[in-house]
Formats: C-alpha cells, sequence, structure tokens
C-alpha cells in the first residue's frame, strides 16, 4: 500500500518534472565498420569512447563480427580474438567489446577455437547457426588481453560492463548438470551465475540467485561505482543467457547485489518476467518486466524510496526494453529500444524524460548517414548515447548520437 501511495504521489510530479526539461536534439555519428557491412555499438564511458563489434570483409552472416573501440581522435579499431599465445589461431572466431574503462581498458568476450566439450552455444554469437565454441571473457588493455578465470568445473564466461574502478561485471558457467536449461538457452546443460571481476581480472565475487526463491542462475549486467550490481535471477528452465535467450526468457526476478554481496528483489509489475539491467551511481536501477496489464514487455525505473514504477510501453511495441547494460546516467535519463512486428525496421530508438518512451529519431537533427535509429544501448553522463541504426545504403552501424 505503502509503495501505491508513493508511486500515486510521484507520477504528478515526475509529469511535471518531465515538462521542465528542454527538449533535446542530436547530431549522428557514424562509428562505420571494420571493412564488412555491418557494426554495432554496447558501451561508452564518460570520454565518449565507445565499445562494440563490427564485421570484417571476411564476417558476412550478419552476426559474425569482432570486438572494436572506437574514440573521436582514433576511429573504429579492431581488437582481434583469442589467439596465440594463450589459445591456438581462429580466424572464424567472433568476439565483441561490451564496455570501456575510464583508463581505456575494454571488457570484452571472445570465441576461441576449442568446442565446448558438453555441445554448448554459451556466446551464441550466432543462435542460427551455432558455433558450440568455448567463450572466455577478458580484459583488453593497450593491445593485451588478459583472459578472466572461470568458476570451479565451468568452462565458460561472458562480460556485459566495466565501471570507472575497472570492475568487471558478467556471468560464469558453474561445474552443476540441470538439463532443463536447454528449455530457453539452446544447448546450455550448465548453471551459471553472476560474476564480479576486479581490474587485475581477479574473481572478486560471486553473486548468488535468489536461493529464497528457489532460484539457481543469475546474470549480471551492470555494476556502479559503489559496487552495486543489478541482473536477473531465476531458474535455468525459465531464465536465459544473454544475449539472444534472454528474450526466450518466461520467469525471473530483477535482483540488485550490494557491495557485500547482498542480494535484494526488486518487485515487479505483476508479471512473472523481470530483469534489471542498468544501475546508475545514485543507485537507480531500471529494466523490463511483463504487465499483466497487456501483457507486453514494459520498461521499469526502481528507486530504494518508490520501489518498482511502470516506465511505459510504446504504442504498437510488444517489448519496450531497457536493454544491457548502462543504460541510465547520473542525470537520470535513461535509453532503449521498442520491438515492433508492423514497422518496417522492426523496431526504433528510445529516450526517456519522465515516465513515457519517446522515439530518439523525434529528436535527431542532424542524422548524418542514418535514416532510422533502431535502438540505443548505452549512455554516460555527457548524454551521448550509443546506438545503431540503418543508413542510407540499408546497412546495420552503430552510431552515436550527440547533444547539441
Amino acid at each position: 500500500m505503502k509503495t501505491t501511495l508513493i508511486s500515486i504521489a510521484a507520477g504528478p510530479l515526475l509529469a511535471v518534472l518531465a515538462l521542465a526539461q528542454p527538449k533535446p536534439s542530436y547530431k549522428v555519428i557514424d562509428l562505420g565498420t571494420l571493412g564488412g557491412s555491418y557494426s554495432v555499438g554496447f558501451g561508452i564511458n564518460n570520454s565518449g569512447d565507445v565499445a562494440g563489434q563490427a564485421a570484417t570483409p571476411a564476417q558476412t552472416d550478419g552476426f559474425a563480427a569482432t570486438a572494436f573501440v572506437w574514440s573521436r581522435q582514433k576511429g573504429i579499431q579492431g581488437l582481434g580474438v583469442f589467439g596465440p599465445p594463450l589459445f591456438p589461431d581462429c580466424p572464424t572466431c567472433s568476439s565483441d567489446a561490451a564496455a570501456i574503462g575510464a583508463n581505456g581498458a575494454v571488457a570484452m568476450g571472445s570465441e576461441i577455437s576449442t568446442l565446448d566439450p558438453n555441445g554448448e552455444d554459451f556466446g551464441q554469437f550466432n543462435p542460427f547457426n551455432p558455433t558450440h565454441r568455448v567463450i572466455r571473457g577478458a580484459i583488453w588493455r593497450n593491445g593485451v588481453m588478459t583472459p578472466l578465470p572461470n568458476l570451479p568445473g565451468g568452462n565458460n564466461n561472458n562480460v556485459f560492463w566495466m565501471n570507472n574502478l575497472g570492475q568487471i561485471a558478467g556471468v560464469a558457467e558453474t561445474g552443476t548438470f540441470d538439463p532443463s536449461c536447454s528449455t530457453v538457452t539452446p544447448f546450455q546443460v550448465r548453471l551459471f551465475q553472476a560474476v564480479i571481476w576486479g581490474p587485475n581480472g581477479e574473481i572478486q565475487r560471486v553473486l548468488s540467485p535468489l536461493v529464497s526463491k528457489g532460484d539457481t542462475v543469475s546474470n549480471a549486467f551492470t555494476i556502479n561505482d559503489r559496487g552495486q550490481a543489478v541482473g536477473n535471477s531465476g531458474l535455468c528452465s525459465t531464465t536465459g543467457l544473454p544475449p539472444f535467450a534472454v528474450s526466450s526468457s518466461t520467469a525471473s526476478h530483477a535482483v540488485l547485489w550490494e557491495s557485500d554481496g547482498s542480494v535484494h528483489d526488486l518487485g515487479s509489475l505483476g508479471g512473472a518476467l523481470n530483469g534489471a539491467s542498468s544501475i546508475n551511481n545514485k543507485g537507480e536501477v531500471v529494466g523490463v518486466a511483463q504487465s499483466p496489464a497487456d501483457g507486453t514487455i514494459h520498461a521499469f525505473l526502481w528507486t530504494k524510496r518508490t520501489g518498482m514504477l511502470d516506465y511505459g510501453a510504446f504504442p504498437g511495441a510488444v517489448a519496450t526494453v531497457v536493454g544491457c547494460c548502462h543504460t541510465n546516467n547520473d542525470r537520470g535519463e535513461i535509453v532503449g529500444f521498442s520491438v515492433e512486428p508492423a514497422n518496417p525496421y522492426f523496431g526504433r530508438a528510445l529516450i526517456w524524460q519522465g515516465p513515457l518512451p519517446k522515439d530518439l529519431n523525434d529528436f535527431v537533427e542532424d542524422p548524418g548517414a542514418f535514416v532510422h535509429l533502431t535502438g540505443a544501448s548505452s549512455i554516460n553522463d555527457a548524454g551521448e548515447i550509443v546506438c545503431q541504426g540503418i543508413t542510407s545504403t540499408g546497412e546495420l552501424h552503430a552510431c552515436l548520437a550527440v547533444p547539441k
């Protein structure tokens, strides 16, 4: 009852604050590719450097890609994949850069040439043509890759965000078998848990799922500079591994882990599927939750004071997504995307100024090479947004929307 009253009281205030905010206006910069025809951006630091993945001339299937970093000074630079001397050469492996830290270190994941001994496809670089290769997370620093250790008994791990202290949030496989995992994550037969690695690659914390709710797996998508991490927790039969199996999840809890490792259920909007995707340094959490009102996926904002607030659905969308992994900044700005089957582009990039999503395309003053922005995946404290969009030549490219 208390949460309901707070939500009712907060609604008019949020609306007034939204009206008081100036209308944003953006210039869009094409981040390019590594010689291929597509790229996707993931993370951004406060200097405006971007991490992502892009196709080389040899990567042509729409999924295979290589990790990159982009800066205004150097443009786009490929980081390669795991190979000698740590692992055998793998010219057909894929990699991605999830986040770039304040000091230029990069959290990335890469396939290696070794096939998974259990036939799993933990990295899911191509869900339609699985490679079944082992994937390992790493820290890339000044051209050197340092692999992140696995949990005991596990073969795979993956990373999603790096905070300004160099701590990395991600997920690692355990040694416990559970065949029910393949219900939502094809080929997966082992449990997985959220992990925080330190700036030198050491495992600092293993984050438990909500054992009190019977949960067995967890993912950590973002960690802020206070050491708070957010993600989801659930059964392996209902909670999918990122990136692609997350959308197949049927039930999960949105969770917050404090710096001491304690885990808290952030609640729901009344539906079974919930997930927290980002937390800023003020402790404000955003994510997605199924709404029983219309059955679609809505965005949410959670604070310790208000609990979970419904931040709406875009008209015509089956999912309104505040995605992974740093999609709300310390100024309270939020970005994401919609999934719209009737949309010729299948969706659009979104921005929140208050409790309702708006089409980011409507605020683009200078689109550059782009005809439509399809998604937004990260925002820094200057309000610069990592996006992806369709160019005038019909290619999907990573982009940076810069406030004017």
